[in-house]
């Protein structure tokens, strides 16, 4: 399988090597989007569906996703304040 088979978004398993495909329907506009997600993350590797060493990295990809949220909402504020 070559990268122009793959057409929507997907996830390899980590147990049994298979494609699966990726979760639709995920938000991450928001930090409540992404506070919602961490916890979806952290309840599937409390209950072991999601391996210990990839929701960490799903973790720390959150976290920068959520910083970037921050960081815009903030610039996005300083700039009414200057325009005003």
């Amino acid at each position: 399988m070559n990268n122009a088979d793959i057409k929507e978004p997907v996830t390899i398993d980590n147990k049994s090597g298979k494609v699966l495909p990726s979760p639709k329907g995920i938000k991450l506009k928001t930090i409540d989007d992404v506070r919602v997600e961490m916890a979806s993350v952290y309840r599937g590797m409390k209950s072991g569906s999601i391996e210990s060493s990839d929701g960490t990295k799903f973790i720390y990809a959150l976290g920068a996703i959520g910083k970037m949220i921050e960081i815009h909402d903030i610039e996005k504020r300083i700039e009414l304040l200057e325009n005003k």
